[in-house]
């Protein structure tokens, strides 16, 4: 019917095909990051087919990464990318957790719509479960916000936690105390620009360290000083070379070569009253965005001034933060341009390699992670699960409550939801217990993973809860139920709640789709002339 007035091209899906369509999308990408899912799931090689990206691969486990990479055509699918993504930006860990809980509820919704209950009924019983696993989860929490010692304790575990499904699971207590540190320097700016990481080749991971203070990865000018106490800096984003004629299609003509000289002459008389300009600010060390050709280095050489030379535009950001200075472009008003300081500026050797270290910096707050590895691609899984860990950090010093991990509080929270169900009248409570399933997918997905009986550990899992054991979970180094707290399994509060809500909102986003309509592209004018 509505192809009679819709243009010609454009499709519609309608009823059990557009939900069938949108259910088998969205619980494909469910399925395609579940494997990756724990402290023993698997990685996935991500290889680039453009011609242009040469092919490049990367290897990962990380959620966000892998749903980011992948080019997808169906519209559910693209809800839970974005949901991934989402939980990525705003707590940094728990991505695979929500597509894979997000798939499971989809698959519960099937079999709750093939016994010819209504969407919007799965939907009412899924707000009414929500609302009593949030509960449950908040009645399970754990603030040690008080007790400064204890809470970086529990910041250890956390990181401990997230790095355990990660690359960097073998060296996980290094890199946790490496994360924990980082991040209680910020005392509580939760500014990650502050923390740098740089990556070099070489080394085993074990050889990362934690650097106090700024370290940058370019090189001093030629016959500088390359040691400067008590720095002035001055950081700018201005053209150190001759200036070029900028006017287009103008041209300059002389009749002898000695005019040719005295134009240059020009050129660099311009040059050194930039360079005075620049030097009348009182700073000895002058940091560009932008290269500085020989004429410059050489006056700033003379004057005892270290000058580095294109420091790209994230590294002037991040120094200008960090230095307490301000990125400068013109140089006529010294009074009004803020100078960077720090104690010291040097030279240090990272395996066979110089970078420049600023130490005592303004901002006490900027510190460097120095990444080593075996290779590119082990440094690039290494920055993103570390990133990944800074992130969980950062937002439990905001939001301080952790949990138990292990499968223990989806288990608290199905338990919470069954109850519910049970003294919930009519055909929402079916859609309640199809929910506390979907939850209880996510311990017996983990288990799967690491290759043990996901349905005996499960049941011994909910058997230990229901007789009182509040912090059992799954340990996943013996394939046995352990205590959460005493094997200091803990997470965020925010992480998992946001898991929770996210993936309930997005299923039943996807649960109410009852037509889907693709739209034809806009036709060229053939007389346009593209």
């Amino acid at each position: 019917m509505e192809q009679a007035y819709m243009e010609q091209g454009t499709s519609v899906d309608k009823g059990e095909n557009a939900r069938l369509s949108s259910f088998v999308g969205a619980i494909a990408i469910a399925d395609l990051v579940k494997t990756t899912l724990g402290p023993k799931g698997m990685d996935k090689i991500l290889q680039s087919v453009s011609p242009h990206n040469n092919q490049g691969i990367s290897v990962t486990n990380d959620g966000a990464t892998i749903l980011r990479s992948v080019q997808i055509d169906n519209a559910a699918a693209k809800v839970l990318v974005d949901i991934a993504k989402v939980q990525d930006d705003e707590v940094g860990d728990g991505t695979t957790s929500v597509a894979v809980l997000c798939g499971e509820l989809l698959r519960e919704a099937e079999q709750l719509i093939a016994q010819r209950i209504h969407p919007q009924t799965i939907a009412q019983g899924w707000r009414l479960a929500r609302a009593a696993a949030r509960k449950a989860l908040e009645d399970a929490t754990i603030d040690n916000s008080n007790n400064e010692e204890e809470f970086r304790k529990d910041l250890t575990k956390i990181a401990q936690t997230t790095l355990s499904s990660k690359l960097l699971t073998h060296e996980k207590s290094h890199f946790a105390s490496l994360a924990v540190d980082a991040v209680l320097r910020l005392k509580g700016s939760n500014n990650l620009e502050h923390i740098q990481i740089l990556k070099k080749a070489g080394g085993s991971l074990r050889d990362s360290y934690l650097e106090d203070g700024f370290l940058l990865d370019k090189e001093i000018g030629v016959g500088q000083p390359h040691r400067v106490e008590n720095a002035k800096i001055l950081i700018a984003n201005t053209s150190m070379d001759t200036d070029k004629i900028k006017i287009y299609g103008s041209k300059v003509k002389v009749d002898s070569m000695s005019k040719v000289a005295d134009i240059e002459e020009a050129e660099k008389t311009k040059m050194r009253a930039k360079c005075e300009k620049i030097i009348a600010h009182g700073c000895n060390v002058f940091i560009n965005r932008q290269l500085i050709y020989n004429l410059p280095e050489s006056i700033f050489a003379e004057r005892g001034i270290m000058a580095i030379e294109h420091a790209d535009f994230d590294g002037v950001e991040r120094l200008s933060a960090v230095l307490g200075g301000e990125v400068a472009s013109t140089f006529d008003h010294p009074e009004l341009v803020t100078l960077g300081e720090c104690e010291i500026i040097e030279e240090v050797m990272i395996g066979e390699d110089k970078v420049i270290r600023f130490g005592g910096c303004k901002s006490g707050e900027a510190c460097t992670v120095v990444l080593r590895g075996a290779s590119s691609h082990v440094l690039d899984e290494s920055e993103r699960s570390l990133h990944d860990a800074l992130c969980i950090l950062t937002s439990t010093v905001k939001e301080p409550r952790t949990i138990c991990g292990g499968g223990c509080t989806e288990t608290i929270m199905a338990q919470a939801v069954d109850r519910a169900a049970e003294e919930t009248p009519g055909k929402k409570a079916l859609a309640m217990s199809a929910f506390a399933r979907a939850l209880r997918q996510l311990p017996a997905t983990v288990a799967d993973n690491g290759g043990y009986d996901s349905a005996e550990l499960v049941t011994q899992l909910r058997a230990a809860h229901a007789s009182g054991k509040k912090t059992s979970g799954l340990d996943m180094y013996n394939g046995t139920i352990g205590d959460m707290k005493e094997l200091g399994v803990m997470e965020s509060f925010k992480s998992k709640l946001q898991v929770l809500l996210s993936a309930s909102e997005a299923a039943e986003m996807i649960l109410r789709v009852d037509d889907i309509i693709k739209c034809a592209p806009r036709q060229r004018d053939e007389g346009m002339g593209y």
